[in-house]
């Protein structure tokens, strides 16, 4: 879990929408904006230099657009800046190309100012998924699309049965609090497994590992 201030950096190309979110955010006690981008390569600037925590991300820009950003910072080879996507509800395909380039959560943009400063403190723990309905049935469609690509990974196996169990659990969206409730485990001993599991599947986060899950037919 994170301490201390949340440094967001926010990526869109209309200045109003930058401004509108960067007071929303700022109005939360525990973040601070310390940059704004009009486009994806102006945001990868930005983060390299800023190094933030979080980048609310819009997806259609110009010069580089927000996917592409997403897959220098958070894609392999990026420096681990968590990515959080703004979208509407017609962009579903990039939604999943979103989630591919590592990106860790997306949000709509008609959401309330509520949800969004919850989305930002959300993505920059780590600790859990951001997941409405609408972020599960999307995760849902695009895993079982990839499922159809590729073969169930060798990965799986390295798991034990209460890792799996754990991963099954994780992919519905419950915290380490609530998997301890239904395991009949202590928060930390789920924590551990849930360190085990990101590190044993090569995976950045929780968002990944829902994915993961849905692709190697595990949720459920």
């Amino acid at each position: 879990m994170m301490t201390g201030m949340i440094r967001v950096v926010i990526a869109d190309d209309q200045v109003m929408i930058r401004d509108g979110l960067a007071t929303l955010l700022a109005s939360a006690p525990d973040i601070e904006v310390v940059g704004q981008a009009g486009d994806g390569q102006e945001a990868v600037e930005l983060c390299t230099e800023l190094r933030p925590d979080v980048v609310v991300m819009d997806i259609r820009m110009p010069r580089l657009d927000g996917l592409a950003a997403t897959e220098r910072l958070a894609g392999k080879g990026g420096d681990g800046t968590k990515v959080l996507i703004l979208t509407t509800f017609d962009l579903d395909e990039y939604v999943y190309e979103a989630l591919g380039a590592g990106a860790s959560g997306f949000l709509l943009k008609d959401a309330s100012a509520g949800d969004l400063i919850h989305a930002v403190r959300v993505v920059a723990s780590g600790e859990a998924l951001l997941a409405p309905s609408v972020t599960r049935r999307l995760i849902s469609d695009f895993a079982r699309r990839r499922r159809h690509e590729r073969p169930r990974s060798d990965l799986v196996d390295v798991l034990t049965p209460r890792e799996l169990d754990v991963l099954r659990l994780i992919s519905r969206g419950l915290s380490n609090a609530e998997i301890a409730g239904e395991l009949f485990l202590s928060e930390q001993t789920v924590k551990s497994h849930v360190g085990n599991v990101l590190s044993k599947l090569g995976l950045r986060d929780r968002t990944q590992a829902v994915v993961f899950s849905y692709e190697n037919g595990i949720a459920g």
